[in-house]
């Protein structure tokens, strides 16, 4: 579990990679990246399935190693059996800080990923969703935040 002060470095960020960003601007993740880039970040969205040039009206990249730099995080919403492959790709590419958010699996994160971003020194970010710490948090997800606030300590 990330603590608070983690969370916050993360959103902290003005340069953020987001694997996982649809084509469809209906989907989850979309909104997601939406409510990180309007905070004022700059948000480059990877797919590698798009052949779109554009995703979100930003130019979309199919790899994070096309990514320019800086890159100071990265959001990864993916299915659970592609994120080991995302996160040994972010390690690689020397990206501080991962964010694994999943809008609706319960289960946890890889005790594989832990460890290759806890020896790597790569701060991770799961359990959370950006909805609840991206300002403006608004509606249900402010009462979320409220009632998860003791899982993420300070």
């Amino acid at each position: 579990m990330p603590t608070r002060a983690t969370i916050e470095d993360f959103l902290g960020q003005k340069h953020l990679a987001f694997v996982g960003v649809s084509r469809d601007s209906k989907a989850f993740a979309n909104a997601v990246y939406r409510h990180l880039r309007d905070g004022g970040r700059t948000l480059y969205p990877v797919n590698a399935a798009s052949d779109a040039t554009t995703i979100e009206e930003d130019a979309c990249y199919r790899r994070l190693a096309d990514v320019p730099d800086p890159v100071d995080g990265v959001v990864v919403m993916v299915p659970h059996e592609a994120e080991t492959e995302v996160v040994r790709l972010a390690l690689q590419r020397g990206i501080p800080r991962v964010w694994i958010h999943r809008a609706s699996v319960k289960s946890p994160v890889s005790e594989e990923i832990r460890s290759l971003c806890r020896d790597s020194g790569v701060d991770l970010v799961d359990g959370a969703c950006p909805f609840m710490w991206a300002e403006p948090v608004r509606g249900v997800h402010r009462i979320h935040r409220g009632l998860s606030h003791r899982r993420f300590a300070a």
